[in-house]
């Protein structure tokens, strides 16, 4: 079962009893709009869900694709309570996703004029179940998705090094794992970063330091290993994001995942026909 089926059969459950209740074989149209300016994601989900309800859609924008308020980015004809049946699902994915794209895009834009090289990267702290969706529209929105799951890189954080005892021997433990696999540590001084890059992080996370302590860790850093990338997390916002940009590789931000508002659209049916009377 492919997830839009499971997603459908959580929200249909044993049938929606208000269309079947109040509408037989009609035939119609609706049109989604977006409801504010914003910058298009989950288009290709709503779609999908759609043609699983068995309905013909058309689409009238693309993934990716600004669109402003009153725009119609896709139209439906078919069974008009096979259309109300996929309404919620395809709402939710188009407002979650869309958000979550356009509250990126922002950020990304904003950091860029203070550093163009800036990547602005998401987090693990996304909705159980939703996590593919969330990342993939954070790639839309020009950001990157950063690990998608525990096997994807060697993160060492705080509760790794309380139980290993140093970021040295941290490092030195995971660099023979796999060739093929980054080794990131998390720091939380300007210190525990030189550390890091001495003992040959690819990547060197500075976790809840202010911007001065950030400026001077990165150029600490970059002195002893210019290759190393050096990322900066820990509530991070847009607001506080761009005073960071000048002085890092990546920006990691978990709320542009778990608290970037949703967009508004809706859907509207736009015409009515009679069922078709079978030949007697």
């Amino acid at each position: 079962m492919s997830r839009i089926s499971e997603y459908l059969e959580e929200d249909v459950g044993f049938g929606d009893i208000t269309s079947e209740t109040l509408i037989g074989d009609e035939m119609g149209s609706a049109r989604i709009k977006a409801n504010e300016d914003c910058l298009l994601a989950g288009l290709e989900e709503a779609i999908e869900v759609f043609r699983e309800v068995g309905v013909n859609v058309f689409p009238m924008a693309r993934d990716g694709e600004r669109v402003a308020k009153g725009e119609d980015v896709l139209v439906v004809e078919g069974q008009l309570k096979k259309i109300l049946l996929g309404e919620r699902l395809a709402l939710n994915f188009l407002m979650k996703m869309s958000g979550v794209a356009t509250a990126t895009n922002n950020i990304v834009r904003e950091c860029r004029k203070h550093n163009p090289n800036v990547k602005i990267a998401a987090t693990r702290k996304t909705t159980p179940g939703f996590r593919y969706y969330e990342k993939k529209a954070v790639a839309m929105g020009g950001g990157d998705p950063h690990r998608f799951r525990l096997d994807d890189a060697i993160l060492i954080k705080d509760n790794h090094l309380h139980v290993v005892g140093s970021i040295t021997q941290a490092i030195s433990k995971s660099k023979g794992v796999s060739f093929s696999k980054k080794v990131e540590v998390e720091v939380e001084t300007v210190e525990q970063a030189v550390e890091a890059a001495k003992a040959g992080a690819d990547i060197i996370m500075l976790d809840n330091m202010r911007p001065e302590q950030v400026e001077v860790a990165y150029l600490a850093v970059k002195r002893l290993n210019e290759k190393a990338l050096v990322e900066v997390s820990g509530g991070l916002s847009p607001e506080t994001a761009p005073h960071y940009a000048k002085y890092a590789d990546i920006l990691s931000l978990g709320w542009i995942t778990h608290s970037a508002r949703a967009m508004h659209f809706n859907l509207e049916v736009t015409s009515v026909k009679p069922p078709q009377q079978q030949p007697g």
